[in-house]
């Protein structure tokens, strides 16, 4: 577990569970939101994010969370050694947005970019899950078992399963 790719719907917890791991397995972290976003909260440049991706990528240890541009996510998942697709059920995912909203009304949320808004990223984050049974259905399953061969690939379809494996994560 060198190089991992964490990926799922918002509000998954998949920056939660990255930084959890990246300390677990003293892997540096990044979080794909921040390469994305500049600290303004407007878009960086693509140019500028497709340089910073390659160098992460073409390093030999790290950790990135997130989705991206498309082009980016099927590099980042050629790439890794290790795939963590969290899966959980859409009405826990509309509400850990709803949680991280409210919560983050005092507290910057884990891997919120800095200068972006929160109630923005929240709206956005309701329109993405709408769209998302479009990707991520039972065909990007299939797909990514496929990329996956010869690789350590991971799918959390609960918060249990989510919970326990960040325990054992941290403990091994």
């Amino acid at each position: 577990m060198q190089k991992v790719a964490v990926f799922g719907k918002p509000g998954s917890g998949k920056s939660t569970l990255s930084k959890a791991l990246a300390k677990a397995r003293d892997l540096p972290l990044y979080q794909l939101d921040s390469l994305v976003y500049q600290p303004n909260g407007e878009l960086a440049p693509q140019d500028l994010f497709e340089q910073q991706h390659q160098k992460i990528l073409q390093s030999e240890h790290w950790v990135m969370d997130g989705f991206g541009p498309l082009s980016a996510f099927n590099q980042r998942l050629a790439a890794a050694d290790t795939l963590v697709y969290i899966d959980l059920p859409y009405a826990i995912s509309y509400w850990l947005v709803t949680k991280r909203l409210l919560k983050g009304l005092f507290v910057k949320p884990e891997g919120w970019p800095d200068g972006s808004s929160v109630l923005k990223g929240s709206i956005q984050s309701y329109k993405t899950l709408r769209m998302c049974p479009r990707f991520w259905n039972e065909d990007f399953v299939k797909n990514l078992k496929q990329l996956a061969a010869g690789k350590s690939l991971f799918i959390i379809r609960s918060l249990d399963e989510l919970n326990h494996f960040a325990e054992n994560v941290t403990h091994q």
